[in-house]
């Protein structure tokens, strides 16, 4: 007499499979770091009246249109190598040209674009304009462009960077308006 083999039960097999996947698709995160990190102004307290007054000599604008052309201060610009140098000198102003900003304090880098803009041009001009700011903490702390970023990546485990990062920032806010981009396009 032949003895039958014992089988395995697998009729609820699919059901677990299911069940495991199910699980995993739920709990899994996946880590998406894609994208510009702008920090972001805390939201304006809605029982404070919001009036911001700025004198014009104290913005400093740059216009991208659609087809990515430039225009600096009312300026068309077709090369942006003397951007940053601009930029730069109209922040460090400090009252002594009077046809430019007051102070660190009050300049402020205007940055308007087309909803038709690429965004090749939109973060090479954003980059030019952190670079300027970076570059003039740089000087203040007496360090190099690179090593003021390095010190600013190290800031919660190294005194000596941090040091080095506020002695940067002293008297300079970054102060970067992004205004909302123009319907205009193509």
């Amino acid at each position: 007499m032949a003895r039958a083999t014992p089988e395995i039960p697998n009729a609820s097999m699919a059901d677990i499979a299911f069940l495991l996947l199910t699980f995993f698709l739920v709990t899994t995160t996946i880590n998406n770091d894609k994208g510009l990190s702008i920090g972001l102004p805390p939201p304006p307290d809605p029982n404070q009246e919001q009036e911001v007054k700025m004198q014009e000599k104290n913005i400093f604008k740059i216009q991208v249109n659609s087809s990515d052309n430039l225009l600096v201060e009312g300026e068309p610009m077709s090369d942006v190598s003397g951007l940053k140098e601009m930029i730069k000198k109209f922040i460090t102003n400090k009252g002594v040209d009077p046809a430019s900003s007051e102070s660190p304090e009050k300049a402020v880098i205007s940055f308007k674009t087309d909803r038709g803009t690429s965004h090749k041009r939109f973060v090479e001009i954003l980059d030019i304009c952190q670079g300027a700011y970076y570059d003039i903490y740089a000087e203040q702390a007496g360090v190099t462009n690179k090593e003021f970023r390095e010190a600013a990546s190290r800031i919660g485990q190294d005194p000596e960077a941090k040091a080095i990062y506020e002695k940067g920032r002293a008297g300079y806010p970054m102060q970067i308006s992004i205004a909302e981009p123009t319907k205009v396009g193509n």
